[in-house]
């Protein structure tokens, strides 16, 4: 082949990068700026002002008994927890008496609560956790509580914060996630996400006090339907954000 007639080679051509198309009516995700580190210190303050012993709302006597009642507790008010666990305790007193128990024993004891089939079959297995693998006491550490059935990183927090006074993060439920939205400390609606957050604006020391006192105030002031914005002790240092009405 003649040099006249030969074919010049091709140049590789660079693809311009693929657009992956994002589902329909979802907007990205926005970085917000983190709240200011004084208004957060005036909020922990109001907060402290106003509920100065933060307590758990559910009523227990032990290590074993709390963690019963938060397992019990999802998708329930701790209110309706609190009137079918002594009932339950009377019956079962410890994990290894519950780690014996039928099934439908169990249901028929916290059927109000909702899902209690679910929540019979994680009581039952998280007992016989406890005696097969921690001799029936409920240990301290995050990785060990969260081997055991129905507990999520949620009732571990709940757990080592009551029982041991240890805070690996911020315990996030309906009321949480609710105030934390309203009080601008996060754009998120995903526990997990919320929980960083949180972390982050919180000081390591607030994380426990801060949750009973935020849920103890979404009960009773800044509640989702018709918050009392006039009535709360956060008002002066709360955006409202989402509150339709005040």
């Amino acid at each position: 082949m003649s040099p006249a007639t030969r074919k010049a080679p091709r140049r590789a051509t660079r693809k311009a990068p693929r657009k992956v198309a994002r589902p329909a009516g979802r907007k990205p995700a926005r970085r917000g700026r983190p709240p200011d580190p004084a208004r957060v210190a005036a909020l922990l303050r109001a907060l402290e002002r106003h509920d100065p012993e933060p307590r758990c709302a559910l009523d227990y006597a032990s290590p074993y008994e709390i963690i019963c009642a938060v397992i019990l507790s999802a998708q329930c008010t701790d209110r309706r927890v609190n009137l079918v666990t002594p009932a339950l305790f009377a019956r079962y007193p410890n994990a290894a008496a519950l780690a014996a128990a039928r099934q439908a024993d169990v249901e028929e004891l916290v059927r109000t609560t909702g899902f209690f089939r679910n929540k019979s079959k994680n009581l039952i297995g998280m007992a016989r956790g406890l005696v097969e693998r921690f001799g029936g006491q409920v240990p301290s550490g995050m990785d060990e509580l969260l081997t055991l059935p129905g507990v999520a990183r949620k009732t571990a927090n709940v757990v080592r914060g009551e029982v041991f006074g240890l805070a690996d993060g911020v315990v996030v439920d309906t009321h949480v996630t609710r105030l934390a939205g309203r009080l601008g400390l996060t754009r998120h609606h995903d526990p997990v996400r919320i929980e960083r957050d949180l972390m982050a604006a919180l000081p390591r020391e607030e994380w426990i006090g801060f949750s009973h006192r935020l849920i103890r105030l979404g009960r009773t002031v800044c509640t989702a339907r018709k918050p009392r914005c006039s009535e709360c002790p956060l008002a002066a240092h709360c955006p409202k954000i989402g509150v339709k009405s005040v």
